[in-house]
């Protein structure tokens, strides 16, 4: 059987940006996810990757693009900054993008401390700092702007693309928003929180409106440049996400976060080799970050680097073990270096920590099929995966090659399919 699984650091689409992938690989994640390109059907499946999210309360993963789309290819060269050794490279900027005017006065104070507030996490006093603005300046949209980012960030649900269709709060949020951008046309932060809510509403059009308007009054703001390419990844629109990434890593080059949605970009746009530079950058930024070791396993077995693709994916799973989708993609590593017996003592491991990973499924039945006395097992593993995803294309073919290999084979004789090959 040919190889079809994988879970990656983007098996978050519909989760972190409409579940449009259907490869079986997964990276570690951007806070808004993005899913790799490869056929739905058909030889190995590239890689999956997914953005991780800012560490911060505003911060929403992005999204990727189909995996069955063609990726887009681009002349956009990775920024500057990301030659530099992660020794040489600035503390991260704060993800909050500032309220305050610079003016100073009360109003200011209270935006700046509402901000910082906001950035470490404290959402009670951030609230209480935003109020105290807009009682000193009722006419201020900035205060309205806080207000509403701290009700979206309180909002119980995945911060992912599609997070919360026609959540209440959400939407009155967007509506808040939407009013500060007509009362203030030309306060930046505004359209990018907007651009923010539409997202977590499934709005991606909306959101690209929003967020583009943000860039062209925030041009040197790396957060709003973060925002838009996610929202390009979420409507398929990977070689503009790179270019917009790139930017905000390259004003944000201390940022492992950056680097690795870059780099979930670059993997969507076919940009492989340049993927795994970005994500090694991530890697040497916060070696203890165990999506970032999952995210560059994944994309190195893109470029066929089978011995240090191993050595990342079983880094990341000695950081996490318990993560189900990184014992997956080691157990995929496995077996595309012959290891067949290790590779599904990884996925048993894995659909026992996560039973509704459908990857680890479909990966599962790809080795037990090669075993005439396996065989009814991986059929049984495809049916779960079907009951689990009815209609996804991968299950089908996978049965359709199952049942050739049991009509081909002599009965007890290995069948000639190698999973984990094409």
């Amino acid at each position: 059987m040919k190889r079809r699984a994988l879970e990656s650091p983007q098996a978050r689409a519909k989760r972190e940006f409409g579940r449009r992938t259907r490869a079986v690989v997964a990276f570690g994640c951007l806070a808004w996810a993005a899913c790799g390109g490869a056929k739905a059907v058909g030889p190995a499946p590239a890689p999956t990757t997914t953005l991780s999210p800012v560490d911060a309360p505003s911060s929403i993963a992005g999204p990727a693009p189909s995996p069955s789309a063609a990726p887009v290819a681009s002349a956009t060269p990775a920024p500057a900054a990301s030659n530099r050794p992660a020794s040489a490279r600035p503390p991260p900027r704060p993800v909050t993008i500032a309220l305050a005017s610079g003016r100073g006065g009360d109003e200011d104070a209270e935006l700046v401390a509402a901000d910082q507030a906001f950035e470490r996490g404290d959402l009670g006093a951030a609230e209480q700092h935003y109020r105290a603005a807009r009682s000193l300046a009722a006419k201020d949209v900035a205060p309205a702007v806080g207000l509403a980012r701290v009700r979206i960030a309180r909002v119980d649900v995945p911060l992912d693309f599609d997070g919360a269709p026609g959540n209440k709060d959400v939407m009155l949020a967007a509506s808040d928003l939407a009013r500060a951008t007509k009362a203030a046309p030309t306060f930046g932060p505004a359209f990018v929180e907007l651009g923010r809510a539409r997202l977590l509403l499934g709005d991606a059009g909306l959101a690209l409106d929003a967020l583009r308007k943000g860039v062209e009054l925030l041009g040197d703001e790396p957060e709003a440049h973060s925002q838009l390419g996610v929202a390009l990844l979420a409507t398929g629109h990977a070689a503009e996400a790179a270019r917009e990434l790139a930017r905000a890593a390259e004003l944000d080059p201390g940022s492992a976060a950056r680097h690795g949605n870059l780099g979930t970009a670059l993997m969507m746009a076919g940009r492989t080799k340049e993927a795994v530079d970005e994500y090694r950058i991530r890697v040497g930024m916060d070696d203890a970050d165990a999506r970032a070791h999952s995210d560059l396993g994944t994309a190195l077995l893109g470029t066929q680097d089978l011995a240090a693709a191993l050595a990342e994916l079983e880094r990341a799973v000695q950081l996490e073990p318990q993560r189900a989708t990184f014992r997956s993609n080691l157990g995929y590593a496995m077996q595309q270096s012959g290891r067949f017996d290790r590779a599904i003592v990884e996925y048993r491991e894995a659909l026992r920590l996560d039973p509704k990973l459908v990857s680890a499924w479909i990966n599962l039945a790809t080795a037990l099929a090669r075993d005439p006395k396996t065989r009814a097992e991986a059929r049984a593993a495809l049916e779960r995966a079907r009951a689990l995803s009815p209609g996804d294309p991968r299950v089908n073919a996978n049965m359709q090659e199952l049942d050739a290999l049991e009509h081909a084979s002599p009965k007890g004789a290995p069948g000639p399919g190698v999973a984990g090959h094409p």
